[in-house]
């Protein structure tokens, strides 16, 4: 039964490896991955890079320091796909059997590559070290294979032809896979795709709405028949639109992306702050740059979570002038000028307390904009009237009257205080494009009036 399993899944796998571009597998090893301790960056990297040069990756396996499951992983990839791009394993320790497996498949035993063993002893030598016997494990390779070199560390890399796939074995450290891929493998990539098939993708990044919500609006730009693909994914409350097109020409391909991104973006209009690796904060501080503002920042329920995120930014100090993280309600009072009234009267979660602290921080700072955040982020500390997740943000800008508004975020506490500080972020960018504080829709809207 296990063997019929297989010989049906290799047939699926090769059929759909066979429809329209070159296809590719990425094999990704390593314990560390399995287990969770370790993200996988290297399939992510590969698979849009080879996305834009116009081969298709049929799937990524994430496989154990395990030589028999890797050597399984390898032959199976070799028979669906006509590239297989393998990261890890090839290191110096015992659980390095990348190039074990690989002698498994192909049937012929290690042999060791003098140039690359002496490349790994000058290594060594270079920083006056002495090699440790292990290391020389990592010149070797299958018989038959030809090496590729590192310049950036000691393991070199693997290039073999199998079964109807062309093989490259690559490190597991990202910048030396990088190096690699960039050096020595994109060269060979032109001649091997041969069509010359074009597929471009981008992603597009927004806060404040769910992504049922987005994809209702997205509505007929999602169909599964549609070029180019439309797609949703969702991380740490930003739900990112992906668009993928495909032609066997370059340019109709970028026309066609160009004119669906303008599309999803006239239907989710505002929430939309940015693209591919533009975070929001990005976002906040060239609009900031850009309108010649500044900003300052009065962060209770956050911690201080808003202010790190703009000082992420490299640049940042241009236009954020720093902020306050008061717990403390006294802290409140005397070193922000919130009046004690506001605070027995409304509670410290309430509109009016949080347009105090806005106002305090502008006023004691000089910035141009001020953004407060108070809230109960839990587990404990909810009413009925005030339950755990209740937020609010007041932005305030100079010479104006402060406005507030209150969101009810899900999720534990780390998920309510990262959300707040990204709907807080939001809430500037708005203001700055001068979009009205309604559209911000992110958990449950209430009056703005509300105390």
């Amino acid at each position: 039964v296990a063997d019929d399993s297989t010989t049906a899944t290799r047939l699926r796998l090769r059929d759909y490896a066979t429809i329209g571009a070159m296809s590719a597998i990425v094999l990704s090893i390593g314990d560390e991955l399995v287990l969770g301790q370790t993200v996988d960056t290297n399939s992510a990297y590969l698979s849009a890079e080879l996305a834009s040069r116009g081969i298709a990756t049929v799937y990524h396996q994430t496989v154990a320091d395990d030589q028999t499951v890797i050597a399984n992983a390898i032959g199976l990839a070799a028979e669906a796909a006509e590239l297989v791009i393998i990261s890890g394993g090839i290191g110096p320790t015992e659980d390095d059997l990348t190039r074990q497996a690989l002698a498994q498949v192909l049937e012929q035993p290690l042999v060791t590559h003098e140039p690359s063993l002496r490349w790994i002893e000058g290594f060594f030598s270079r920083r006056s070290r002495a090699m440790p016997e292990r290391n020389k494990m990592q010149a070797m390779h299958p018989r038959g294979s030809a090496v590729i070199t590192n310049h950036q560390g000691t393991a070199p890399g693997i290039k073999v032809e199998f079964k109807r796939a062309t093989i490259y074995v690559t490190p597991g450290v990202p910048h030396e896979m990088r190096a690699m891929f960039e050096r020595s493998i994109v060269p060979e990539l032109g001649a091997m795709t041969g069509s010359g098939r074009a597929i471009l993708s981008t992603t597009m990044h927004t806060f404040g709405l769910g992504e049922s919500d987005v994809a209702e609006r997205l509505g007929p730009l999602m169909s599964r028949d549609r070029n180019p693909k439309v797609g949703t994914t969702v991380s740490d409350a930003i739900v990112s639109v992906r668009v993928r097109s495909e032609s066997e020409d370059e340019q109709r391909a970028s026309m066609a992306l160009k004119e669906t991104v303008e599309q999803v973006i006239v239907e989710l209009g505002p929430i939309v702050y940015g693209r591919d690796h533009e975070t929001i904060q990005q976002a906040v501080i060239g609009l900031l740059q850009e309108k010649r503002l500044t900003v300052t920042t009065a962060e209770s329920c956050t911690g201080g979570l808003l202010g790190q995120m703009l000082t992420d930014v490299p640049g940042s100090s241009d236009v954020y002038h720093g902020g306050w993280v008061m717990y403390n309600n006294e802290m409140k009072v005397k070193h922000l000028g919130v009046s004690e009234s506001l605070i027995e009267a409304h509670g410290v979660v309430s509109a009016c307390v949080a347009k105090a602290m806005a106002a305090g921080a502008v006023e004691r700072s000089g910035a141009d904009l001020g953004v407060s955040i108070t809230g109960i982020a839990g587990p404990s500390g909810g009413s009925p009237q005030k339950p755990v997740g209740s937020v609010w943000i007041a932005l305030i800008r100079r010479g104006q009257a402060p406005q507030a508004l209150l969101v009810q975020m899900p999720g534990d506490r780390s998920a309510i205080r990262n959300r707040s500080a990204k709907a807080a972020a939001q809430l500037i960018r708005f203001h700055l494009l001068g979009v009205p504080l309604e559209t911000m829709t992110w958990g449950r809207l209430e009056s703005a009036d509300q105390s």
